[in-house]
């Protein structure tokens, strides 16, 4: 049987990514498990996993190097020694989403898929093992209900599904029920939404009309035509890949999300001396920055206060059972945010090894999508440029972002007594939907107490 080579959701929120290369040639044996081709998503390049075996089919209108696709996309098929070669990347009409017009005029291959093996439109995001077991069950991926915030399917929740009633023995799948209300249904079609994206609020997870207006009101309205022209001249140029990911995820905080900020000023003498005991102690050539100190600080302040290492996710509170901070890095293509994976764990001397391999992969534009994904908690030091304070954007799906401000000599007040002294400004923004004012500003309180004590901070 030919199984197909699909364009899988590298992020939380991509849709389409650009096609590198194929890293097999057409005929040539692929096992599960090894790279078969290079995708670039939405801030980075990855080698894409096969989870089949089989001789590489490259059918002559698949997608060339550098050409856009979509997440769902059949590109390419393995096939079992002696089988039919498809002639096009295009599936069974039945299993699309196409208007009449695009059936007719849209090639037929002679060979088509059968229906154990055709897509549905957005396939989820499953590792090896849970695609091995969803083959084994004849469960269906794009319906299984999963807990995740980042919508990866896991091998426990496929055996859920598995108990699902309602099953077709003549396709081993499992067939989705309707789970919105006729109101629902129609109210879709006439403000265009794809109900199936939606997450009800009714009995059983049921959408309900309620949930389809408020999710027309939460999409963001872009209408260029309505754009003035700029009456002086000037010169256009067209936003890269990256940059409108920036701009979507940006302008999506406002929509998704209810952003509040906190701003607090704490004595930085501490952690400056601090600094500069490390700097003179140091046994590697490694020294940790004052970024390096404060991913410590704060991973340590998650551990001891877990409000905000959580995320908003289908009308509940997701917590997250482990600690990882996403770093923001100006490149020259645009911000990026890779992952320090569990700081809490780690020595200042490894936190700092990390970050700076993430910088110098940052830069060089040698970050792969493993790097970008599972932050938790998100910091942002513009120090460096000479800002004292700010206002950090959200960093969704996380319900947290600390923004850092830069150290500065100023007047303080020390034991009655007026003297020169340095402060840093930090700036907490937080998913007023996951969590309240108070325990925010208890959590910033706690960190300010840490960076007045930073001795604690394990060192090597």
């Amino acid at each position: 049987m030919s199984h197909s080579i699909t364009i899988p959701r590298l992020g939380w929120s991509m849709e389409e990514g650009v096609f590198g290369e194929w890293l097999k040639s057409p005929g040539e044996y692929v096992r599960a498990g090894e790279m078969v081709f290079m995708l670039e998503g939405e801030k980075a390049a990855q080698e894409i996993e096969s989870f089949d075996s089989g001789y590489l089919c490259i059918p002559p209108d698949a997608p060339q190097p550098g050409a856009t696709v979509k997440v769902g996309e059949v590109i390419g098929f393995l096939l079992a020694e002696g089988e039919p070669v498809p002639t096009t990347v295009q599936v069974d009409q039945s299993n699309t989403q196409s208007s009449p017009s695009q059936t007719k005029d849209r090639p037929r291959s002679e060979s088509t898929l059968s229906p154990a093996t055709t897509l549905a439109s957005s396939p989820r995001v499953a590792g090896p093992a849970a695609r091995r077991l969803s083959r084994e069950l004849g469960i269906d991926l794009n319906i299984v209900i999963t807990p995740d915030p980042t919508g990866r399917v896991q091998s426990e929740d496929i055996r859920r599904a598995a108990k699902l009633p309602d099953r077709d023995r003549s396709t081993e799948k499992i067939i989705q029920k309707a789970i919105a209300t006729p109101r629902a249904r129609r109210r879709a079609r006439e403000l265009d939404i794809d109900w199936n994206r939606l997450i009800g609020t009714g009995r059983g997870g049921r959408i309900r009309e309620r949930d389809v207006v408020k999710a027309q009101m939460t999409q963001p309205v872009v209408n260029t035509a309505a754009e003035p022209t700029p009456s002086v001249p000037g010169r256009y140029v067209p936003a890269s890949k990256l940059r409108r990911v920036i701009a979507e995820r940006m302008t999506a905080t406002g929509h998704q999300a209810a952003p509040v900020t906190l701003t607090t000023k704490v004595d930085a003498q501490p952690l400056v001396s601090f600094r500069e005991r490390l700097k003179r102690d140091a046994s590697s050539s490694v020294v940790p920055s004052f970024n390096d100190i404060l991913i410590g600080l704060t991973a340590q302040t998650i551990r001891e206060l877990p409000e905000l290492n959580a995320c908003w996710l289908r009308n509940g509170i997701y917590t997250f059972d482990e600690i990882h901070i996403a770093t923001a890095i100006d490149t020259p293509d645009g911000l990026l945010a890779p992952v320090v994976r569990q700081p809490d764990r780690l020595t200042l001397i490894e936190i700092a090894k990390q970050t700076r391999q993430l910088i110098q992969l940052a830069r060089t534009g040698q970050l792969k999508q493993e790097h970008l994904t599972g932050g938790t908690f998100t910091i942002s030091n513009l120090g460096m440029f000479g800002i004292d304070a700010f206002t950090p954007i959200l960093n969704l799906p996380q319900a947290a972002i600390l923004g850092v401000g830069r150290i500065m000599e100023e007047p303080v007040a020390r034991n009655g007594c007026l003297e020169v002294g340095q402060t840093l400004t930090l700036s907490l923004t937080f998913d007023h939907r996951v969590v309240d004012g108070a325990p925010a500003a208890r959590w910033l309180q706690r960190l300010c107490q840490q960076i007045l004590t930073p001795d604690g901070t394990r060192v090597p």
